[in-house]
């Protein structure tokens, strides 16, 4: 049976000029492309108007725990996404240990947000071996998808409890790296570690991976070279703050004894600090001086925070606020409710003790961004300033009046400045060889943010609102990228003979609805989701998972291995050789 998508201009992904051409699907691969070669097609999709690209390949996500309830790894195809790779910043859900299991659960909970009610009724946890997990998987998913080990979780596998802030010893490393290494042999894409500051587990404390030494993951590092298709993803302190020395040779090493690229997350882009940018980036440059290849994952928009009195994420930093966000959510209400705390918690926001969260507290510039109770219809889309001269109130308590109406579920998103000038330096990055567009974080940080929307934003806000890039560029980008770093094996370009991975867009209205709760997950959980706008068809290995904006049912998805679906990317290969001096 052969499907042609006919009439739409083809954008290929090799940043080749678009042309009007048919693409013809046989199976699960492209057959042909050209003007009318869609003639005699068992199913044509008419794609007059509209632009044919390859699927998006999301590098950075978290999707581990929700495909095993929503196969469909929702709503990232929704926004064009048919390829993620999950597994990142040291956190993997195998292999494991039951002895383990409510660690790691807990530890997912608190350093990716993902609801822990969701987690304990949505996943079995009745697997072991990192083969055993993905086999859990295969023919049940809509996208397709790959994970990287997580250094977390090899610890905890190896170490137990010592796993928090042990030192391993000399068996402690023989295990961990005979571990990786069956991991890797049973399909996994690469390793992951993180050394940041701001991941701690669900007991308050660093993450198991915040304890290794530099031998110990010099050694893991190691082991991965050993293994076809295979990759590294890290974070380290220098990720947010800029690089040390130190952290630069930390970072080529990995990528020389992996004999792999190594991609860090996130690269921030804001033009009131481009030195910082540049700087960061000059980790690649100087990696690629020693032969190894160093690149920036960088996000594409501006990532915009979803703060909540239910969740009290990020809140619950300012003095004095955490023993009320400890409290039973009636509790918690009725002590929102009362002047006299309400009065204590705005002077410890307003305190110096508060620190860089101290901005929050500028009440009146809090944007209510979603309500729930019918007497806060009048707040949703405004600022806490204007409802609070609407109703006579000082902003604290015209906030804490709609907060505590909507049952504490209030939708807030503190002012985050933007610039035209943060969105070209943004598109220059974007471009610069020694950075690669991703660190969505999708399916993670449910109550913070949806960050599925990075690909319709850079299409929609970058391409068509602002025209910083030409829209082969940006596909690009998108897709044959991001295919190329991992080594994903006929992926990320629409020619004759690759993966039917398409995506047939509108470049007239692409992109992305507003940020909204939804009460879908297991457990009774939430998160917080957006739609896509432009989008009529999503192709998933020559079947459509996503019709007008809505998912298809289609489970077309593959489970992708490291070495049979993937080819080995070498570290100093044509990455680095392309970082300018």
């Amino acid at each position: 049976m052969t499907v042609a998508v006919r009439g739409g201009t083809v954008v290929d992904g090799t940043g080749a000029p678009p042309v009007r051409a048919d693409v013809v699907v046989e199976g699960e691969r492209v057959c042909a492309i050209g003007p009318d070669a869609g003639v005699g097609a068992d199913t044509v999709i008419d794609a007059t108007g509209m632009l044919v690209t390859p699927g998006f390949v999301d590098l950075h996500t978290h999707y581990d725990a929700q495909l095993f309830w929503d196969p469909n790894a929702s709503p990232s195809p929704l926004h064009g996404v048919t390829t993620v790779l999950g597994g990142n910043c040291g956190f993997s859900l195998a292999p494991i240990a039951p002895e383990h299991v409510d660690y790691i659960s807990r530890m997912m909970a608190r350093v990716e947000g993902m609801p822990l009610a969701a987690l304990r009724a949505g996943l079995p946890w009745d697997w072991s071996s990192f083969g055993d997990w993905l086999g859990r998987l295969d023919g049940r998913i809509g996208v397709n998808a790959g994970f990287l080990v997580g250094h977390s979780t090899l610890r905890r596998l190896v170490m137990g409890d010592r796993a928090v802030g042990g030192v391993a010893t000399a068996g402690d490393t023989d295990a961990m790296e005979a571990a990786l290494h069956a991991a890797l042999a049973e399909g996994a894409l690469g390793f992951s570690t993180s050394q940041v500051h701001t991941h701690n587990d669900g007991d308050g404390q660093p993450v198991p991976s915040r304890a290794a030494g530099r031998e110990e993951l010099e050694r893991l590092a190691g082991a991965v070279r050993e293994h076809a298709g295979t990759t590294v993803e890290l974070i380290v302190p220098g990720c947010l703050n800029g690089f040390t020395e130190e952290e630069i040779d930390f970072l080529s090493t990995m990528s020389l004894l992996a004999d792999r690229p190594v991609n860090w997350n996130v690269l921030g882009v804001s033009a009131m600090n481009p030195d910082g940018v540049w700087s960061q980036l000059a980790a690649g440059t100087a990696s690629a001086a020693r032969g190894a290849t160093v690149v920036a994952l960088t996000l594409p928009h501006t990532m915009q925070l979803r703060l909540s009195f239910e969740h009290g994420a990020i809140l619950d930093g300012l003095p004095g606020w955490r023993e009320v966000f400890a409290l039973p959510l009636t509790e918690r209400i009725a002590a929102f409710s009362d002047p006299g705390t309400r009065r204590r918690l705005d002077a410890g926001a307003q305190s110096d003790e508060a620190g860089i969260l101290r901005h929050l507290a500028v009440w009146d510039r809090l944007m209510i961004e979603e309500t729930f109770a019918p007497e806060n219809a009048d707040a949703e889309g405004r600022t806490v300033g204007e409802v609070a001269r609407a109703r006579g109130v000082e902003p604290f308590d015209a906030l804490l009046d709609v907060v505590v109406a909507d049952g504490l579920r209030t939708g807030l998103r503190p002012p985050i400045p933007e610039s035209e000038e943060d969105w070209r330096l943004r598109a220059e990055t974007w471009q610069d060889p020694r950075a690669i567009v991703g660190g969505s974080d999708a399916g993670a940080h449910l109550d913070t943010m949806c960050g599925a929307v990075y690909s319709t934003s850079m299409l929609g806000d970058g391409v068509r609102a602002r025209g910083l890039l030409s829209w082969e560029d940006a596909v690009r980008l998108l897709t044959d990228v991001p295919a190329r770093l991992y080594g994903l094996r006929d992926r990320g370009r629409l020619v004759p003979g690759a993966f039917a991975d398409v995506v047939v867009l509108d470049p007239s209205t692409i992109g992305h609805g507003p940020v909204r709760t939804r009460d879908d997950l297991p457990g009774g959980a939430s998160r917080l989701y957006a739609e896509a706008e432009g989008i009529g068809h999503v192709f998933v290995n020559g079947s459509e998972i996503v019709h007008d904006g809505d998912f298809t049912g289609a489970v077309p998805g593959r489970v992708l291995r490291s070495g049979r679906d993937t080819d080995t990317v070498h570290a100093g290969s044509d990455w680095a050789e392309s970082v300018p001096e």
